[in-house]
């Protein structure tokens, strides 16, 4: 059998006539920036997260940078986020001059680690006046302790950026009742890349948030800070969602829960039909329910890469997010942070690996990647 990580082809094939005919609509309506479109997305992802507004931007990583933007961060300020991540969480951080700080995530989860973000501003007391943002990642479609990580930014008065990109859907028991990633910050950012559970065809992203004056700011900040037209109060960027990707997107969209629910589905049977004590299956930290799997990562006892081999031999799709954490990338050696200072990080990066999940995997497939994979270990 031959198992792709993500088979982008059988998630269209059913909806390749409606897509066309929606590109086609924006075509010829010849409104080719910004438009209907657009703004219908933006309505209906908010109405989704449960936010009250949408900006729609060209990526999950420069709805991160609109939402550090808005909230004025610039050089020499301090965003903590977790340092095992998608690049984009650290380096938009660092784009604007302001400095990543690193908490360790949590081993079973891989999120921002709450009890480790409490530590740290319990131990840095003179640094806190510095701090303008906290970055949590709800990686591989799991919240992060919300809660927790909104109490701790509660009591120093610090906005809280959700990075969504890989949990569009995902859901938070809070204390105060469920609610969908992307509702519960002082912004949420989204990706609609293409290999995202709600992806486009290129890139794409969403910034939610309830802050009214801030959703009136980052509409102008997009669009190089203009209003009206040709007159600039502040300096933005050009950060404008393609209508033809939102057109994509809306057809996407209704169907979205139903993928999650193939997913979910897929989750179950790996995690029922793996054998091997050895072979850690995602932990589900709230209820199934609330994870949307971006991702199904395992993590291995040993010898992942000559597993890596054994899988591309038997045509078994997989991938490792991430080998390198922030900490141990060259291009922030200049933090000064060294290996062993974010051992789960580190743990993670060596000894995880992602395999398909997509909705419309068989059984059959399935079974073969089980199969495959514990045949290396046996």
């Amino acid at each position: 059998m031959n198992i792709p990580l993500l088979d982008l082809n059988a998630q269209l094939d059913p909806v390749r006539d409606e897509v066309k005919a929606a590109v086609n609509e924006v075509i010829d309506s010849t409104r080719y920036i910004m438009g209907p479109k657009v703004t219908e997305l933006e309505e209906k992802i908010a109405a989704y997260c449960g936010a009250r507004f949408g900006v729609g931007v060209t990526s999950g990583t420069d709805a991160l940078l609109l939402s550090l933007m808005a909230l004025d961060v610039g050089h020499g300020d301090l965003v903590l986020t977790t340092p095992y991540s998608f690049f984009a969480t650290a380096g938009v951080i660092a784009r604007l001059g302001a400095v990543p700080v690193f908490v360790d995530i949590d081993p079973d989860t891989y999120n921002i680690d709450p009890g480790l973000l409490e530590a740290w501003f319990k131990e840095n007391k003179s640094r806190i006046a510095k701090v303008k943002a906290i970055i949590p990642v709800h990686l591989y479609g799991q919240c992060a302790d919300m809660d927790a990580i909104l109490a701790i930014a509660g009591e120093y008065g610090i906005p809280v950026i959700e990075d969504a990109a890989q949990a569009i859907g995902s859901t938070y028991p809070s204390a105060g009742g469920k609610k969908r990633a992307g509702s519960m910050g002082t912004t949420g950012c989204f990706s609609f890349f293409p290999s995202k559970n709600l992806g486009c065809m290129g890139d794409g992203g969403m910034v939610t948030t309830n802050d009214k004056p801030l959703y009136d700011k980052m509409v102008k900040l997009r669009n190089h800070g203009a209003a009206p037209k040709y007159y600039h109060a502040m300096i933005g960027g050009n950060f404008r969602l393609d209508p033809m990707q939102a057109a994509v997107l809306l057809v996407k969209l209704p169907r979205l829960d139903s993928w999650h629910r193939g997913r979910q589905a897929n989750a179950a049977w790996y995690d029922s039909h793996f054998t091997l004590d050895a072979i850690k299956t995602p932990v589900i930290a709230y209820s199934r329910e609330d994870h949307i799997y971006n991702q199904y990562i395992i993590s291995l006892p040993e010898k992942r890469e000559e597993l890596r081999q054994h899988l591309a031999a038997n045509n078994v799709g997989h991938e490792v997010y991430y080998p390198v954490p922030f900490h141990q990338q060259e291009c922030f050696a200049y933090l000064g942070y060294k290996t062993g200072d974010f051992p789960h990080s580190e743990y993670a990066a060596e000894h995880t690996l992602a395999l398909p999940i997509y909705p419309e995997l068989t059984d059959e497939m399935k079974g073969y990647v089980v199969e495959k994979l514990e045949e290396f270990y046996r």
